[in-house]
């Protein structure tokens, strides 16, 4: 390519703990594209330090339909004002797809981080599921084709519209594992290294991500350390419930951390937990990527039986499965785990890292990519 392009990628996030929008920066980099990152300002949001141009919206609202609404007013006038600076969109999430697919004269590729129409926050609420669900509908039918993170989601796109969708798993790239002296780590966050620790992370945990329950099992959990890694509303009703008798002291609440932070903390714990609950379709077909940073810290986990996420605990013996996270279920599971030396999951847990890491699936968003510019051509050519 004698000249680079640039390709604006859009989040609905401030552009600060998103990894899977870095690592496909960093493929696209590669391939001679320049990323302009676009996002929004949060009250919260700290200077961007990134490798790429950013951009940060100020928008009216932040939560609800008016966020949502304000959202797309704004990415639509950054259209306006920068089309002629660009030659191609990456929209990450549904959020943002439809003041590029309106804009229609620039490529568009759609890279779903979920099973949007299907997640939490929809459920129970027909009329913006409906408002979700034809904005959806009007978009695929002008798409060539889209990513998705795993197969059961893929599948599910694939039924409903008919689109070629490809898959690019959230895993992180293939790198050693963080070197640790033992639980060290958590010293810099006040937790004290005396107990094993089970460690679950989420940059979100709402309900339903099983939050609530690992609390609820730690009382049964004697012997053992909780901490929460993230943000969301159970993670703040945890930290509520850190000074209770009945906690003994063994809950910790840490906010969300950048990933090389968050990367050594998940190396020097002793047990991992992924407790995603059924009820959602958008759950139930997760892949989440702490599954892979998990696998990548050589951290044995306790995982919950969503489909994609089991099937992968059971093939390559990661850790325990259970059915539902019940406090017994987790108190149970814990247990069993911390029976056994971590050092004696090592093995199956570095060949499952060689098998799952972001250059297995990196080729499909070039791939993806290529197709959008050339359906793009050939529509501005038949036109």
């Amino acid at each position: 390519m004698s000249e680079r392009r640039r390709i604006a990628v859009w989040v609905s996030n401030d552009l600060t703990f998103d990894q899977r929008v870095k690592k496909t920066c960093e493929t696209l980099t590669s391939a001679g594209w320049t990323p302009v990152l676009v996002g929004r300002e949060m009250p919260s949001s700290v200077p961007w330090k990134g490798p790429w141009e950013a951009h940060r919206l100020r928008l009216s609202a932040t939560r609800g339909p008016r966020f949502y609404a304000s959202l797309q007013r704004g990415l639509a006038k950054w259209l306006r004002e920068h089309s002629s600076e660009i030659d191609a969109i990456w929209c990450n999430d549904l959020d943002t797809l439809a003041p590029a697919v309106w804009h229609g004269r620039l490529p568009v590729v759609y890279d779903s981080h979920e099973y949007f129409t299907e997640a939490a926050g929809l459920t129970g609420r027909p009329l913006r599921r409906a408002v979700w669900l034809a904005l959806e509908r009007w978009a695929m039918r002008k798409l060539p084709c889209m990513i998705t993170v795993n197969e059961s989601i893929a599948a599910a796109y694939r039924a409903k519209y008919g689109l070629d969708v490809r898959v690019v798993r959230n895993m992180p790239r293939l790198q050693p594992p963080v070197e640790v002296q033992g639980r060290d780590a958590f010293l810099d966050y006040d937790v004290p290294t005396d107990l094993p620790i089970a460690l679950m992370q989420g940059a979100y945990m709402d309900r339903d991500r099983g939050a609530a329950e690992a609390v609820a099992a730690l009382p049964g959990m004697k012997g053992v350390r909780l901490v929460l890694v993230g943000a969301g509303i159970e993670w703040d009703e945890a930290r509520e419930r850190m000074g209770e008798p009945q906690m003994e002291g063994r809950l910790h609440c840490i906010p969300k951390l950048p990933f090389d932070e968050l990367r050594r903390l998940t190396a020097s714990a002793d047990v991992g937990l992924s407790l995603d609950k059924a009820g959602h379709g958008n759950y139930e077909m997760s892949l989440p990527n702490k599954l892979f940073d998990f696998m990548h810290a050589r951290l044995p986990m306790v995982v919950t039986a969503r489909k994609e996420v089991a099937a992968i605990v059971r093939e390559h013996r990661l850790g325990e499965v259970v059915n539902e996270p019940t406090p017994e279920a987790i108190r149970d599971a814990v247990h069993a785990m911390l029976s056994r030396p971590r050092e004696s999951w090592r093995s199956s847990l570095a060949t499952a890292s060689e098998a799952f890491h972001w250059g297995v699936d990196e080729p499909q968003i070039l791939k993806a990519l290529d197709t959008c510019l050339k359906a793009h051509l050939s529509g501005s050519q038949t036109a």
